[in-house]
């Protein structure tokens, strides 16, 4: 995971948090943290922990947006939070550097220390681009089956393995699908049964 401070010294690194003004922010497990974030316009960079950005519509019904952990980036310029819909949710003891977006970039600093803080931040807001470029291809799929089938090959692609440890539970696995979690326990049962995957508490062995 490419990390915001990619080449840049630790000296250097706390030039650029305090010329931007950072705050570090903690948080408790479980905790609903959007509210606390009162600047518009913001970049949240994980120090230690694990969020969720999730979004629950009208009807209730609840998609992770993103997971996040140590080194993620999320904010404005990333994710739509402008309307209640949305939510961060903390899925464990989480430390949070904030930067305010429009410092970053009207700030007067032409070292190359912080061109290179510009750069990552840009390859960053590209790496995530294609991810979920390659959401929209898993969500795009019409049937659950083919939606579970994408999604066991872009994690098997990125992870260069056919064995997936899923980093959390079946349900946020259904909400990470937008699908109804019943059906697909449903369909993990026959992909199973025909010898299409291997499941063991967390861990998915694709046998294709």
């Amino acid at each position: 995971m490419k990390n915001l401070f990619d080449n840049i010294s630790t000296k250097n690194k706390e030039k650029i948090l305090k010329n931007l003004e950072a705050n570090t922010l903690h948080f408790k497990k479980n905790n609903k943290i959007l509210s606390t974030f009162k600047n518009e316009n913001f970049i949240g960079i994980i120090i230690e922990g694990w969020i969720q950005i999730i979004k629950i519509d009208y009807n209730g019904n609840r998609t992770i947006i993103e997971d996040l952990e140590e080194n993620g980036v999320f904010g404005t310029m990333i994710s739509s939070f402008s309307n209640q819909e949305y939510d961060i949710i903390t899925k464990d003891d989480t430390k949070i550097i904030m930067l305010d977006y429009d410092r970053i970039i009207n700030i007067n600093n032409n070292n190359t220390y912080y061109n290179q803080f510009l750069k990552n931040l840009l390859e960053i807001v590209i790496n995530i681009t294609n991810e979920r470029n390659k959401r929209i291809e898993i969500l795009t799929k019409k049937t659950i089956r083919n939606k579970l089938l994408e999604y066991f090959n872009v994690v098997t692609k990125n992870n260069h393995s056919k064995i997936i440890y899923l980093t959390s539970t079946l349900t946020d696995l259904s909400d990470y699908l937008a699908i109804d979690r019943c059906a697909m326990m449903r369909e993990l049962k026959y992909l199973k049964e025909e010898g299409f995957i291997e499941i063991k508490n967390k861990k998915i062995t694709l046998l294709y």
